[in-house]
């Protein structure tokens, strides 16, 4: 394969008939086939070139997960263009700035309130011909078309000469970081980037046609992109839906067999079962107790390679039949594993979901590697690691600890950063920034971020997101930790609730259900205490949270503390939240 729209191409005439993609709609589920796809994508590639997209030139996408945005995607290849990604809860500012530095000419909407944004900034992005709302009205001065008039039309040209003319090392996407360190990059990524890492996952065949994929994941994020172009590879049908709030339902009615998602996704659902056995209380939560502790047994002797008992084996079969097949009835009942990726899976919580038959395949990757370098494998997952490399990807650990990463997936380089690039790529090595081992198997274990290891005035090195993910998992009613300290004598904390689990426990306490109230109530704190003091015990007295906070309001990508795949930014967190900081060390 010479790019992603040929991969496309392949596909359809592999399986023209076979279902590609599965929307919501009025109430059920529409499929489409791989053919009626591909009927969509080549309309609009060539009324997409009448607009003058086409080989050197960027369309951005500012649009939230749903079949519109991989048409589009494809669309915009498929001329010979390259996708610059936006997510949808960006700011007009950083929308303007994306959409400047990428040097798009042509934006894709996905409503009249995102148009709205761009309108309020239109002055900052000249180079903008046409804005094209999926969900909207066109405007009068002609900038803002309607998709619907562009696939509805009679565009002429020549559709497989286009594909034809892309290079594997054509740029095919600009998605830029996050931003927890600092402006964001853009991180350009060509179709042989892209077509490596959805070949190096069919290598390790864990996924075939027959499955079914449930996607929900933003596809300006890598990640969600990578699965966009292995599904297409694969032939895997989709179905697609980036509503947060209708995960849990969607589940139930589209009952996968494959769910990709970010730890935080994973640790709300086990905070939830948790908080709800607890308020039930009585013998449904001495039996939860008992069958979480029988699979505990279980999965440890498994993740040792150690023989299971009669007797255990016996136990946890009744366990499974009390507990674990409802929760496994709650995600349809069909998953084979989840895969996870973005932020490090916290152990307690990959142990709570192996014990229930729900595999979690751990992986790693950066977005400029393509997002997929190293994955668990379904026959030895061992918790804490994120596997060994994917087929045609190799790893190196740095004198200092650092993780470099070689192969086909590595970026092109940072856009019109020369000076960034090179610090990044080192004789033909990413440098990722992040700090981790490779065990007599081969598989890579995350420690922490090169850049994030707090260094307390005592000179000792605290790593963070460890204790910020043991604390969540010690307390259900947790949603966000900030561990903090850099330079300071000791380390303290800022907590923030799920609210979502902690009110049905505060009306069962009769407890007050304002956040501003309950954040300062003994009993609050007492549990947030409690959690914290259980993770101390383990950890050396430097390393130890000696003073927390607990905030009222969660952090979130709206006041800017979270990155689009929920990682904290911690800059931001210290800026805000300066005062509360500073106050632990008065």
């Amino acid at each position: 394969m010479s790019s992603i729209p040929s991969l496309l191409r392949d596909r359809i005439a592999a399986t023209p008939d076979a279902e590609a993609y599965r929307v919501p709609s009025d109430g059920g589920w529409t499929s489409l086939s791989w053919r009626e796809v591909g009927e969509r994508v080549r309309g609009l590639a060539l009324a997409l070139s009448g607009l003058g997209s086409g080989s050197g030139t960027r369309v951005s996408i500012l649009c939230s997960t749903r079949l519109e945005w991989i048409v589009c995607d494809l669309a915009v290849l498929a001329t010979g263009a390259a996708t610059t990604t936006i997510y949808p809860s960006n700011t007009a500012a950083e929308s303007a700035y994306v959409i400047t530095d990428s040097g798009s000419t042509i934006v894709i909407a996905e409503n009249d309130e995102q148009v709205t944004k761009l309108r309020s900034v239109q002055k900052e992005i000249p180079d903008v011909t046409h804005v094209i709302v999926i969900d909207g009205a066109a405007s009068d001065d002609g900038w803002v078309i309607t998709l619907d008039s562009l696939s509805g039309g009679e565009a002429t040209g020549d559709y497989d000469a286009m594909v034809d003319a892309i290079a594997q090392d054509d740029l095919a996407t600009l998605i830029y970081t996050s931003g927890t360190t600092g402006r964001p990059k853009g991180v350009e990524l060509t179709h042989d980037n892209w077509l490596y890492a959805a070949g190096a996952v069919r290598e390790l065949d864990l996924i075939s046609p027959d499955d079914l994929h449930f996607l929900w994941l933003p596809l300006s994020h890598s990640f969600g992109k990578l699965l966009e172009v292995v599904m297409i590879g694969i032939g895997v049908p989709t179905a697609i839906d980036g509503r947060l709030d209708k995960i849990a339902d969607n589940l139930g009615e589209v009952r996968p067999t494959i769910m990709a998602a970010a730890p935080r996704i994973f640790e709300k659902i086990h905070n939830t079962v948790v908080a709800n056995m607890q308020r039930e209380g009585g013998l449904k939560l001495r039996i939860f107790g008992w069958a979480r502790k029988t699979g505990q047994r279980v999965v440890k002797a498994r993740q040792h390679g150690a023989a299971i008992p009669v007797t255990s084996r016996a136990e946890y079969a009744l366990a499974d039949r009390l507990v674990f097949a409802k929760l496994r009835e709650r995600f349809g009942g069909r998953i084979r594993f989840f895969i996870s990726g973005a932020a490090p899976l916290n152990q307690e919580v990959a142990e709570f979901f192996d014990a229930a038959g729900l595999t979690i395949l751990e992986g790693y990757g950066l977005t400029e590697s393509s997002a997929g370098s190293f994955l668990n494998r379904p026959e030895s997952v061992r918790f804490g690691t994120v596997g060994p490399p994917l087929p045609g990807t190799e790893v190196r650990i740095a004198d200092d600890g650092e993780i470099l990463i070689g192969g086909r997936g590595i970026m092109r380089g940072y856009h019109g950063l020369p000076g960034e690039t090179a610090e990044a790529l080192d004789d033909g090595w990413l440098r990722t920034g992040d700090i981790g081992e490779v065990d007599e198997a081969g598989r890579l274990r995350i420690t922490d971020r090169k850049k994030e290891l707090i260094k307390t005035s005592g000179g000792k090195y605290v790593a963070p997101t460890y204790l910020e993910g043991r604390i969540k998992a010690a307390c259900p009613f947790v949603s966000h930790v900030f561990v903090h300290g850099d330079r300071r004598n000791y380390v303290t904390a800022l907590v923030t609730l799920d609210m979502d689990v902690v009110k049905p426990w505060a009306q069962a306490e009769s407890l007050p259900l304002d956040p501003e109230e309950l954040r300062e109530h003994p009993r609050m704190r007492a549990e947030v205490d409690k959690a914290i003091k259980q993770v101390n015990a383990g950890e050396a007295s430097y390393a130890t949270v000696k003073k927390f906070a607990i905030l009222a309001e969660d952090f979130s990508v709206e006041t800017g503390e979270l990155t689009a795949s929920l990682k904290i930014k911690r800059k931001a967190v210290e800026e805000r939240h300066g005062s509360t900081l500073d106050s632990f060390y008065d």
